[in-house]
């Protein structure tokens, strides 16, 4: 599939993502295998100590590799996960979080992937804040 294309079909479904929408998500990056999303601090996503929600660390990374297996999915197909074990790092407030998903392995049946969860500090401080593995298993797409 072209880049292009690739793009557009992550675009498209995750346009339609209501959550997505509601917290300002954003789709940085999409290549075979690899989707980045982007999660700004606000208080959507705050828990009661002021940082970031662990459910909202935990659906950004659930997203970003769910994306990412997409991109490996069959044409007329979407993914829908399975499960997926997260470890939370460390908790941060403000800047943003950065979530990489990779697939680690496709298939027709079930899709394993993986994604990194970064936190971006107003001045450019990197710190890792979680990581996640997910089973996905593709679907019909019905829209």
């Amino acid at each position: 599939m072209l880049p292009d294309a690739l793009w557009t079909r992550v675009e498209d479904s995750f346009k339609r993502q209501g959550m997505m929408r509601h917290l300002q998500a954003r789709l940085i990056r999409v290549e075979p295998g690899l989707v980045e999303i982007a999660l700004p601090y606000s208080d959507k996503v705050a828990q009661q100590q002021d940082g970031f929600h662990g459910g909202a660390m935990g659906a950004l990374a659930d997203i970003a590799g769910g994306y990412a297996g997409l991109t490996v999915a069959a044409d007329g197909m979407e993914v829908t996960t399975a499960e997926y074990k997260i470890n939370f790092l460390a908790g941060f407030a403000g800047g943003e979080l950065r979530a990489v998903g990779r697939v680690i392995k496709g298939g027709r049946r079930l899709i394993v992937t993986a994604a990194e969860v970064t936190h971006i500090a107003a001045d450019g401080q990197q710190s890792p804040a979680a990581v996640m593995q997910q089973t996905l298993v593709p679907v019909p797409k019905t829209y």
